[in-house]
């Protein structure tokens, strides 16, 4: 089991557990998995970002590889541009939703899609050997990527009907998080002839309009300013870019679930006969949705990287996570919030509906997540009381508790942070509280003992 590589890369307080000499010997270790450059570098708005890219670079340099850097991007177009502009890998500097002292590493390969699960484990054998590249003859060097933004956002718009989007003006409320899709997601709507309203424009390490992470709750402003501005949608995105949450013109703000049915249902009107991977915490809705197109869904673990590498295996065209994270496969197998938002335009563009009208045509579905603060050695505690009360549970990834088709709990220790987090599925809202509440009061009692 890897020990630094989480769910989502290698994340930490920085200038805590995430030192100054732990980046350099990780990155050492990093780049001798790569062997060889050029490898792009990419950071998002936190403040110890630079500083970190700085000692990712000479690093490099320091083993004989090359390394151009892109700058503040989000993760998908650094990922997008690896693949596109021919590198030998990427790394990308970001600690994704996490609070904002925190900060990470996360390697893409030379395909643009975050290494797997073996290779992570690999660099940690690297890194735990210092089995490092020799001092080479010479050293490398470090250059500017200029190329990164525009690659990425033609990239996207050759994969929906641009001329369609623009014969029908519309008007998006971008809430941008103070993250890093503020240079990128603004100047894509702009190309596509859309009024856009900005919320939490200015890129802000500290991200001070609502925290790195968008949730139903802390969304308020961007329900307020779509229903203000009459908008006919708005979406909000997560720090470093790579998961964007919707909200419909009458300021409902969707799960992750909801909106990837919406995408799913657009894409598989296209291409019947298709796979869709997600993980085992997303809702029942998918099956439903898939067998209608004659598609298949496969579920693993959580995590984009358990998402991501399954797509590459089976050539699936579409992923996603229940956190609003999507995979577009005929771009690129990872999660993308400004292909997500490429993609909604282009399905709006095709119907006379508002969001909210395509929302209520899909089956009903009630989730719901909740987290709380939790020790590592708790967290096993909980998983094994849990399976010993429910032994014919799913626990390839924490617990899974299915009480019958529709109703279902799962919970699991964050990969990220240390905390339990626990998801839930009803048949109606009414049954989701009860099921949530009843869960939840189950664990805390676990923790209490």
């Amino acid at each position: 089991m890897a020990k630094f590589f989480g769910t989502n890369g290698i994340r930490g307080v920085f200038d805590e557990d995430f030192t100054l000499e732990f980046i350099h010997e990780m990155t050492l270790s990093i780049g001798t998995y790569f062997e060889k450059g050029p490898i792009l570098i990419g950071y998002d708005g936190r403040e110890s970002s630079p500083l970190i890219c700085k000692i990712i670079s000479s690093s490099l340099n320091s083993i004989g590889i090359d390394c151009n850097v892109a700058g503040l991007v989000p993760t998908p177009c650094l990922e997008y541009a690896v693949k596109s502009l021919g590198y030998s890998g990427g790394i990308m500097i970001t600690a994704s939703h996490n609070p904002p002292q925190y900060n990470g590493i996360k390697p893409a390969g030379k395909d643009g899609v975050e290494i797997s699960r073996e290779d992570e484990l690999l660099i940690e054998d690297i890194y735990t050997k210092k089995n490092w590249l020799p001092r080479p003859e010479k050293w490398g060097i470090t250059d500017e990527e200029t190329k990164t933004i525009e690659t990425y956002l033609n990239g996207i718009i050759t994969h929906i009907d641009s001329n369609l989007i623009e014969s029908k003006p519309f008007k998006v409320v971008l809430d941008l998080g103070n993250g890093a899709q503020a240079v990128t997601a603004p100047d894509f709507c702009k190309k596509l002839n859309c009024e856009v309203i900005l919320v939490n424009e200015i890129v802000d390490g500290k991200f001070p309009g609502r925290g790195s992470e968008p949730t139903p709750q802390n969304l308020s402003v961007l329900s307020k300013t779509v229903l203000d501005n009459k908008a006919d949608f708005g979406i909000a995105f997560d720090g470093d870019g790579d998961r964007s949450i919707f909200c419909d013109e009458l300021g409902n703000v969707l799960t992750g679930d909801k909106s990837a049915l919406i995408l799913i249902k657009h894409i598989l009107n296209k291409n019947p006969n298709s796979l869709v991977v997600t993980c085992l915490n997303s809702g029942t809705n998918t099956e439903m949705l898939t067998e209608k197109y004659d598609s298949k869904v496969i579920r693993t673990k959580v995590g984009s990287v358990e998402v991501s590498r399954k797509m590459l295996s089976t050539n699936a065209l579409i992923g996603f996570e229940e956190n609003g994270g999507f995979m577009f496969g005929k771009h690129n197998q990872v999660r993308d919030g400004c292909m997500s938002l490429g993609l909604m335009l282009d399905f709006l563009s095709t119907t006379d509906n508002s969001l909210s009208q395509e929302i209520s045509q899909l089956p009903p579905s009630f989730t719901t997540k909740d987290k709380i603060e939790c020790s590592e050695e708790n967290a096993n505690k909980i998983i094994s009381s849990l399976k010993d009360e429910f032994p014919n549970s799913d626990t390839s990834d924490g617990i899974k508790i299915t009480l019958d088709s529709k109703n279902w709990v799962m919970i699991r220790p964050s990969g990220t942070e240390p905390i339990i987090r626990i998801y839930a599925e009803s048949t109606d809202l009414e049954n989701l509280d009860v099921l949530m509440t009843k869960f939840l009061e189950k664990v805390k009692s676990i923790i209490s003992r």
